[in-house]
């Protein structure tokens, strides 16, 4: 297609890699030909997913807590020294907690906020320079709760509409220097997140009844494909009944 860039030979961090949608945008980028930074607590699934690539992909493993501001400084300094430059930016990383607002716990505030609101700040904060200067790409993993109040988990709904707020200003202020940034808003996709009622998604619903995280991979390498004069600002992707919930 002639408004379609190639990905082979850029390099791309990705967080929260490990596993469910990260661990997927992670095989998928490399199926493009991209040069991976693949970021996560767990070192253990981060060498399990290098040894899931290609052997000819050139991948760093840089086991990185993205709530540890001096942990994001030096992956993204080891990330363009090994590399040399820095094209892509997954802000996939996150985490959700459920419960009434009377007796949300201190400590549960604080990993949501701590990994959704900073860990997304220090992250971009980082990659930005190097972004700039390749007049690369930045793709926010938002969600459903970007978008509508949640009775059932609003600290999680809050932290997502910073994300979302965050994703479109940044857009704002760099957009214009070549910079471009998509925020893609899922509902529910079949990992290993919990729901609402204890179970994961994977566990909760069948293949084929909500999104699967190969969808949002392929959305994400989309995104990265436009031309250089245009972005995807925003896609939401629902499962077709979810609307239903609410109106």
């Amino acid at each position: 297609m002639p408004y379609e860039r190639h990905l082979e030979g850029k390099t791309a961090i990705i967080t929260g890699a490990s596993s469910g949608i990260g661990k997927e945008i992670s095989l998928k980028l490399g199926e493009e030909g991209c040069k991976l930074v693949i970021c996560a607590r767990s070192e253990n699934k981060l060498k399990t997913l290098k040894d899931k690539l290609d052997n000819k992909m050139d991948v760093l493993v840089v086991p990185t807590d993205v709530r540890v501001e001096e942990q994001v400084k030096t992956m993204v300094q080891d990330a363009a020294k090994y590399f040399g430059d820095i094209d892509i930016l997954i802000n996939n990383a996150g985490v959700i907690r459920y419960g009434e607002i009377e007796h949300f716990s201190t400590e549960d505030y604080k990993t949501v906020m701590e990994t959704n609101v900073d860990g997304t700040f220090y992250v971009t904060r980082e990659a930005l320079p190097y972004i700039k200067k390749r007049k690369g790409n930045i793709v926010f993993v938002g969600s459903f709760d970007s978008n509508h109040p949640r009775s059932l988990n609003p600290i999680y709904a809050a932290s997502k509409w910073w994300v979302k707020g965050f994703a479109h200003s940044i857009e704002a202020v760099f957009g214009q220097e070549g910079v471009g940034v998509t925020l893609i808003n899922p509902s529910e996709v079949r990992t290993g997140i919990p729901a609402e009622d204890g179970l994961s998604y994977k566990e909760k619903f069948k293949e084929g009844e909500v999104i699967e995280p190969e969808e949002i991979a392929e959305i994400v390498a989309f995104s990265l494909k436009r031309s250089a004069s245009t972005t995807l600002s925003q896609i939401d992707i629902y499962r077709r009944n979810k609307l239903s919930d609410f109106f």
